[in-house]
């Protein structure tokens, strides 16, 4: 059993845990449209500490949500965690971003979607069945309106994620739940890294990356 600090800066929500056996004790988080997750994750990871009351020599390990998502926002949330495994000798552990996500839903049957908004009409997902069994991979797509077909027309799916609402305005299906305003949080990342923790599936923090999936991309003011 561990005590671990968890981290997800993958999306607008800045995001910071203590999960103790798996259970979450204490949770701070953040969630703005202007992406401050340099300012805001430092101090939140000094306040979730004081609130359970521990240091980070009291932490047996660092757990991080590896991506998809925002390239600066997973780019802090990796630094920060990899600074601290170093500083304090502690071994990180990584998690998907989408596997965060869709833990947020318990649904008794039916097929669960967590999409991240990429550019345009772009989205970062993954499909996972009512257990959060993965089922196919994380791909990064372009949503039209047969986006996820073959599984609306068996069975209830349900859509959560910062990507919903470009997914909403083209999916037109009667099986399409969409669950709006959802975020990835470090509130869902407790037993997720408790499992990896026994398992003892740790990154190598000299040489862990993020998993952005796609290239950074930027564009030029005309």
């Amino acid at each position: 059993m561990a005590l671990i600090l968890n981290i997800e800066t993958a999306s607008k929500n800045c995001s910071v845990s203590i999960s103790d056996h798996g259970k979450i004790i204490a949770l701070k988080e953040i969630n703005e449209s202007g992406f401050s997750h340099a300012e805001n994750l430092h101090p939140l990871i000094e306040d979730v500490l004081k609130t359970a009351n521990l240091n980070i020599k009291n932490i047996d390990a660092v757990a991080v949500s590896k991506g998809p998502g925002s390239y600066t926002g997973l780019r802090i949330g990796v630094s920060a965690a990899k600074g601290i495994c170093f500083a304090a000798d502690k071994p990180l552990i990584s998690i998907n971003t989408l596997k965060i996500l869709a833990s947020q839903l318990a649904v008794e049957k039916g097929i669960i979607v967590p999409m991240l908004d990429a550019r345009r009409m772009e989205v970062y997902s993954a499909v996972y069945n009512h257990q959060h069994i993965l089922q196919r991979k994380t791909e990064a797509e372009i949503l039209n309106e047969i986006s996820f077909k073959s599984y609306l027309d068996s069975e209830k799916v349900y859509f959560l994620g910062d990507g919903t609402e470009k997914c909403q305005s083209v999916i037109n299906h009667p099986n399409a739940v969409f669950l709006l305003n959802t975020f990835p949080s470090a509130n869902e990342m407790g037993s997720l890294s408790e499992e990896k923790f026994q398992k003892k599936e740790f990154e190598d923090v000299a040489y862990f990356e993020p998993f952005y999936l796609k290239d950074f991309v930027t564009t030029m003011k005309l």
